[in-house]
């Protein structure tokens, strides 16, 4: 979009202008741009994810099960038969929905790749996904119940849709923007893989949140699986979908595209050609990086969905009658807390010994997790302690992985002279929203939507610990850490030729960040002594002494802070003295 396109969209608006005004990457961004923001955006998806199975067969269409005996215990057994049509329609849907869930993604992803605004080409598509994932996480749970005694074809057709509108329309749109915003928010490696990790333990948290809490949410107030509450069920999604909305909006205004505005200055009164499908394809697979990034994430997200869908059935079947619904609560938190903990030394170690190196250590850590739960699968307390070292293990890949992926972008526009965001991101959430129907699918197809113990158990633990062997290896041939430098050089050269071959001044992306910055501070200073100036006269104060206040407060805020900083550094010399 050139700058006449610019000034007249709505985007221009201050109304709509990021509140970031930093050049670098500050706390408010951090926490609510890249953490509470994809929390309350994604939460929906991973309830879904764990239970929106379980929903279907025990809630939705419970009234078409049949009695099949007794249990071990003496309760009764109801379960869906194998030749009924809603098996077959639970086995098909996620699976069919998948063309539109990967067709929906390739769209939106070159939507952002054409879209050029003063709010950048992700974040106009993450505002307009707030008020379409709100209606899908609601319609979702709106389908009627059958009357238990014809096939509910209504109900099947109805779930068809609400199914769709949420996972190939919705779902597409926010998640490639969300996506795309780790790898266009700054060119600082070190700030983007702290954003990466705040943005994957959002989507952790969100698992989390479906894994450990929503369990007890049914149990206490929507009347659990025997006798379920479908009003209640209804209810809680209404509020979900206004708290989703709530959220999104929030992100959108605390995140900002960096990388995105540096083209900004090279604007000229001519729309620039956008960057063909076929050719973005060919830079990005001609790229051995991009595939094995690709391919890592592929079978990495396949797995864990499987492991995800598995669980309830897995803890229902393994340990049900001595932990009850609570098992999965248990083990999920006991596959939770250790990603937690991990969270807090990933980063620093990455930044010391590189990505790749704490990945791969990470994914071996892993397997040898998934190998003592397998093993001893029918016992709960060695499962659980090899959960959470299996937890503990993927951690790395989980944090890391858009940091990766963002390197590798980084890499082929040095190379090739144009970025692949949109695409490689509507690839990367192609496989995000599509491993998880092709994993109901397939764990309805072989496990008979969840009654076979023993296939459970292997879409539970055995799948995804092979996964982690693989992927370990995948990250042997992973090297594009090593090519940063100087694909930083590469990027940097050719936008100051650009400028220069079009008669623009070349300034340095930081130092014309620093400048926005710094005009952005001096004008919300006008602004501060305007609302000063206005008070003072209407209350009958002195515009002086309470600017001369406020000077005085704000001086010994930054005698403080030196202070501060100076103990620190006095610290950290003592320290090393002490070595």
């Amino acid at each position: 979009m050139n700058k006449t396109q610019n000034s007249k969209s709505i985007f221009a608006s201050p109304l709509l202008s990021t509140k970031v005004k930093s050049v670098n990457v500050k706390t408010p961004e951090l926490l609510i741009g890249y953490f509470l923001g994809p929390f309350g955006a994604l939460l929906a998806s991973g309830i879904f994810t764990s239970f929106l199975n379980r929903y279907w067969k025990d809630v939705l269409f419970a009234n078409y099960r049949v009695f099949m005996g007794y249990d071990n215990a003496g309760n009764e057994i109801w379960q869906l038969p194998a030749d009924s049509p809603i098996t077959t329609f639970l086995s098909l849907l996620p699976l069919l929905s998948t063309i539109l869930i990967v067709a929906g993604n390739l769209i939106v992803g070159q939507l952002i790749e054409r879209t050029k605004t003063r709010a950048g080409k992700a974040r106009p598509w993450m505002l307009l996904s707030s008020v379409l994932l709100a209606i899908g996480c609601i319609v979702m749970f709106v389908a009627p119940m059958g009357n238990g005694t014809d096939t509910p074809v209504l109900t099947m057709v109805l779930t068809a849709i609400a199914y769709n509108i949420y996972y190939a329309v919705a779902y597409p749109m926010y998640n490639t923007a969300n996506s795309t915003l780790v790898p266009v928010s700054t060119r600082n490696s070190t700030q983007r893989g702290l954003l990466a990790s705040f943005t994957n333990f959002a989507h952790l948290g969100v698992m989390g949140a479906g894994g450990m809490v929503f369990p007890m949410v049914i149990s206490l107030f929507l009347g659990g699986w025997s006798a379920p509450n479908k009003t209640g069920w209804m209810i809680t999604f209404v509020v979900i979908g206004v708290v989703t909305f709530i959220f999104v909006v929030l992100q959108y205004y605390f995140t900002r595209e960096r990388v995105t505005e540096e083209s900004f200055h090279l604007e000229t009164q001519e729309k620039p050609k956008a960057i063909s499908m076929g050719k973005q394809f060919r830079a990005v697979g001609s790229d051995a990086f991009w595939w094995i990034i690709i391919i890592f994430y592929l079978i990495f997200q396949f797995s864990g969905s499987l492991k995800n869908l598995s669980c309830s059935d897995f803890c229902t079947t393994q340990f049900g009658n001595d932990f009850g619904d609570f098992a999965t609560t248990i083990i999920n938190v006991l596959g939770a807390v250790p990603m937690a903990i991990a969270m807090t030394f990933i980063w620093p170690l990455s930044r010391k010994y590189g990505k790749r190196i704490v990945v791969m250590a990470g994914l071996l850590v892993g397997a040898v997790g998934g190998v003592i739960a397998g093993i001893w699968a029918d016992n709960f307390y060695v499962v659980c302690v090899g959960i959470a070292l299996k937890s503990f293990g993927s951690s790395p890949a989980c944090y890391m992985i858009l940091a990766m992926i963002s390197d590798v972008l980084d890499h082929i526009e040095a190379k090739s002279g144009y970025r692949c965001d949109g695409l490689t991101m509507s690839i990367y959430s192609s496989i995000m929203a599509a491993t998880t129907p092709l994993g109901q699918s397939l764990f309805n197809a072989i496990t008979n939507a969840g009654e076979n113990a023993a296939m459970v158990t292997v879409c539970y633990i055995w799948i995804e610990t092979a996964v982690y062997i693989a992927c370990a290896l995948l990250m042997l041939a992973f090297g594009v850490e090593k090519f940063l430098g100087s694909d930083r050089t590469k990027i940097l050269e050719r936008q100051k030729a650009e400028a220069l071959a079009a008669g623009i001044e070349w300034i340095e992306p930081e130092e014309r960040m620093r400048r926005e910055q710094e005009e952005a501070e001096r004008l919300s200073e006008d602004a501060r002594k305007l609302e000063l100036k206005a008070r003072c006269e209407k209350k009958g104060l002195s515009f002086e002494e309470e600017e001369a206040k406020y000077q005085a407060k704000l001086a010994q805020k930054r005698r403080a802070a030196e202070q501060k900083k100076a103990a620190k550094a006095e610290k950290a010399a003592r320290g090393g003295k002490n070595k």
